[in-house]
C-alpha cells in the first residue's frame, strides 16, 4: 500500500466515524423535537381552559368592583348627609342649649348665694368677713392619708 491509499483509508474511516456521530446526534435531536412537540400539545390543552377560567375570574372581579364602587359612593353620600345634618343640628340647637345651660347654672348660683359657698354648705368667710384662703387638698383614691402625713397650712 502506498501513502495515498493509507491516507484515503484514514479519510474514509474518519468520514464514517463523523457520519455515525452525526447520525446519533440527529436521532437524539429528532427524539427531543418529538418530546417538545408532545409537551407543547399538552400545555396547549391545559392552558386554554386555564385562560378561559382566568377570563371568567377577571370578569367576576370587575363586576364585584363595580358593586363596591357603587356601595362606596352611597356611603360617601350618606357620610356627607350625616355631616350636613350634624352641622345643622349643632347650629340649630347648640346655641340655645348652651344658653339654657348657662341660665340654669346662673339660677343655681343665685339660689345658693345665701352666705354659703354652695358646694359643701360651709360658710366661706372667716370671722372678720374676709374671703377664705385657698385650701390645698390631697386626694388619693382608695386610701386615707393619716393626719400626720397631711400638709399643714401656713397661717
Amino acid at each position: 500500500m502506498t501513502g495515498g491509499e493509507v491516507a484515503g483509508i484514514l479519510v474514509a474511516v474518519f468520514w464514517a466515524i463523523l457520519v455515525s456521530f452525526l447520525a446519533v446526534v440527529l436521532v437524539r435531536l429528532a427524539q427531543t423535537l418529538r418530546a417538545t412537540t408532545r409537551l407543547m400539545a399538552e400545555v396547549t390543552e391545559q392552558a386554554v381552559p386555564l385562560l378561559a377560567d382566568a377570563s371568567a375570574t377577571v370578569r367576576s372581579a370587575q363586576t364585584q368592583l363595580d358593586r363596591v364602587e357603587a356601595i362606596a359612593s352611597d356611603v360617601q353620600e350618606v357620610t356627607s348627609n350625616a355631616s350636613a345634618l350634624s352641622t345643622t343640628v349643632a347650629s340649630t340647637f347648640g346655641g340655645p342649649l348652651v344658653k339654657v345651660a348657662a341660665f340654669g347654672y346662673g339660677v343655681r348660683r343665685a339660689m345658693s348665694r345665701d352666705g354659703r359657698d354652695g358646694r359643701d354648705g360651709r360658710d366661706g368667710r372667716d370671722g372678720a368677713g374676709a374671703p377664705p384662703e385657698q385650701v390645698r387638698r390631697t386626694i388619693v383614691v382608695g386610701r386615707t392619708v393619716p393626719a400626720a402625713r397631711r400638709r399643714k397650712r401656713k397661717d
